[in-house]
């Protein structure tokens, strides 16, 4: 066996680190380096003089020992990383980590702290990935700089990539709603996917609860509800029966009507629960105060109160004693939460009726 590289191929690798080097990556199907310099991309042909495997491993210690100054190769340790723990990296060992050609290494990098826009840049050219551009969108400086546009396109283009794929959906476009880098066009075209897979609507209840796309008629009745003040029924009816609140209802039964995993049921319900928050945060005695209040200056809404105490009750702990005990998705999964979801159902029936 031979250990070493082929001359030529020593010789174009020595010329190469003499350059700037940004980002180094291996196209293994065609036995080609490539390097991202200043002046742009440069490629160079490998020449094995040995088994493919055996002879990428050797390029890839060499490219290590140049960056990280490791002859041995990529550091072992490395690859047991949990990727949430590189809070010690500086953004100059980030760039380093970037020269060795190795997909994990680049993984590292994306999950890091440390990441600024211009390394998002260079691991965006090694390695991209759907989940790399979720984790990086995940960082503001990314979402705030050059990159966050190129990655929320990326993600927009390639939805349809995901399938049935309900986790990788919602998280996809949670990203891509917190990046703030989408435009309404782009928005709207998201939310219509949910016409087909329930899931593309969870992570706008999340994160633009109350600037939903596609607004439904507010209730008849909705001029009607008392503008009590620090009342948190006053409060909660008057969003639940706007435009908005009736869109955000009628959405959430929409996504509990039939939910495919766990994970779309756990995110609506909390969800509902932070739409529900004026209620929620509002101990015992001042909810009974404040219902009172509401009730004896507008009779009518009682039926309302009632629905919106049954809303405000639920969150994702609601369901956690059934999904700690099974696994089951689909069908089987909503029978099982069936007790739990169908009060939530009559009483988004009851704030979509008018009194």
């Amino acid at each position: 066996m031979n250990d070493e590289l082929s001359p030529e191929d020593e010789l174009r690798l020595n010329v190469l680190f003499n350059t700037e080097l940004k980002a180094v990556r291996i196209d293994e199907s065609n036995m080609t380096l490539w390097a991202l310099t200043p002046k742009g991309e440069a490629s160079v042909p490998l020449k094995p003089n040995d088994r493919p495997d055996r002879y990428l491993k050797r390029v890839r210690e060499l490219l290590s020992g140049h960056a990280l100054g490791s002859p041995g190769g990529y550091p072992v340790h490395l690859t047991r990383w949990t990727r949430q723990s590189q809070a010690g990296l500086s953004t100059q060992h980030l760039g380093q980590l970037l020269l060795i050609a190795e997909e994990e290494a680049v993984v590292a990098v994306v999950h890091s702290p440390a990441l600024t826009d211009e390394i998002a840049r260079y691991a965006w050219w090694c390695m991209p990935t759907i989940e790399n551009a979720r984790l990086m969108l995940m960082r503001d400086v990314v979402c705030n700089g050059s990159m966050g546009r190129t990655l929320a396109e990326f993600l927009v283009e390639h939805l349809a990539f995901l399938h049935e794929d309900d986790v990788g959906i919602l998280d996809t476009v949670a990203v891509m709603l917190y990046s703030g880098v989408l435009t309404d066009a782009e928005c709207a075209a998201i939310w219509k996917r949910g016409v087909a897979r329930n899931s593309y609507y969870v992570a706008f209840l999340e994160l633009r609860p109350n600037a939903l796309p596609v607004l439904r008629a507010a209730r008849a009745d909705h001029a009607s509800v008392p503008a009590l003040a620090n009342n948190p029924y006053s409060q909660m009816l008057a969003k639940a029966l706007s435009d908005q609140g009736q869109t955000f209802i009628y959405t959430t039964a929409l996504i509990l009507d039939r939910p495919e995993v766990q994970e779309v049921v756990n995110h609506t319900l909390n969800a509902l629960a932070n739409w529900c928050a004026p209620l929620r945060q509002a101990d015992a005695a001042t909810r009974e105060t404040a219902r009172a209040a509401l009730l004896a200056a507008a009779p009518q809404f009682e039926s309302d109160c009632a629905a919106l105490d049954t809303l405000a009750a639920a969150d994702a702990d609601t369901v956690r004693p059934i999904f700690l005990k099974t696994t089951a998705i689909g069908s089987l999964m909503r029978r099982k939460i069936q007790p739990i979801v169908t009060p939530l159902m009559d009483a988004i029936s009851v704030l979509r009726s008018a009194s």
